[in-house]
Order: structure tokens, then C-alpha cells, then sequence
């Protein structure tokens, strides 16, 4: 199975939160792992601002970061080609997502992915519409 999540369903397996369980069981089940090329940022970018709120120790973050980059080796990081920006921009004029969710999905369609998961159900309600398969975490 082709696994494509987006920065809120990866981010689960280096926050244990609501819905990890869900992504360890989609991770456990993938022969493949696509990641849009914008997914790592967007982590590290969480990853950071729970250090900045004292959510994460220096520890874990650095912890969750090694985790991160180890995981990320294994996956096809999906870029932005122009054929992704087309498929991005029918997604924006079909349904009520931020560009940055048009993103993931329109990476997760390019790479032909068998399931897309999110936890975010606007984003997966314009994924089911641009015809995914999808997953909730």
C-alpha cells in the first residue's frame, strides 16, 4: 500500500497524541511512504513551537527530530512540479482548503498514493472529493 500523510498525520509519530495509534498502523501497513517536500518544514516547525510553549524538553526535540530525519530517509519526498501545482490549483477552486493542504493533496494524487491521511477533516473532505481514499488520525 502507497501511504501518503500529510504534516498533521506524520507529526503523530514523534507527538503522542490523539490519533498516533492510527498513523503507527498506516506506517505498520505501507510497503511505500509519500511526503510532500513541504511536510518536513512544517514539522520542524511544530516540533519548535511546542520547545518555544514548553511542550517538548530540548531532549525530546531533539529526540523527535533524529526520529524524523530517520524516517524521512525511507519515504518518497514528492516536489513540487509543475503537474502538482496544476493538480494544487483544482483542488483550491473545488473545494474551501488552505494552499498548503492543497499541496499535500495534489502530492498525494501526482504520486499515486492508495490512501491519504490527515487530521484534519476539511483537508480530507477535498481529498475524498479529488477522488483519495482517505484516512483520519
Amino acid at each position: 500500500m502507497k501511504a501518503c500523510l500529510d504534516s498533521s498525520a506524520f507529526a503523530k509519530r514523534f507527538v503522542n497524541e490523539e490519533g498516533s495509534e492510527v498513523v503507527e498502523a498506516i506506517c505498520a501497513q505501507a510497503d511505500s511512504l509519500g511526503l510532500s517536500v513541504i511536510c518536513v518544514p512544517e514539522i520542524v516547525s511544530a516540533l519548535n513551537r511546542r520547545v518555544r510553549e514548553r511542550m517538548l524538553t530540548p531532549p525530546q526535540y531533539r529526540e523527535a527530530m533524529q526520529r524524523l530525519l530517520d524516517d524521512v530517509r525511507d519515504a518518497d519526498i514528492i516536489q513540487l512540479t509543475p503537474a502538482v501545482l496544476g493538480t494544487a490549483i483544482r483542488v483550491l477552486e473545488a473545494s474551501p482548503v488552505r494552499a498548503m493542504d492543497a499541496l499535500h493533496i495534489a502530492c498525494a494524487l501526482e504520486w499515486g498514493a492508495d490512501v491519504f491521511a490527515s487530521a484534519d477533516t476539511r483537508q480530507l473532505k477535498a481529498a475524498k472529493r479529488a477522488g483519495l481514499k482517505t484516512k483520519q488520525t
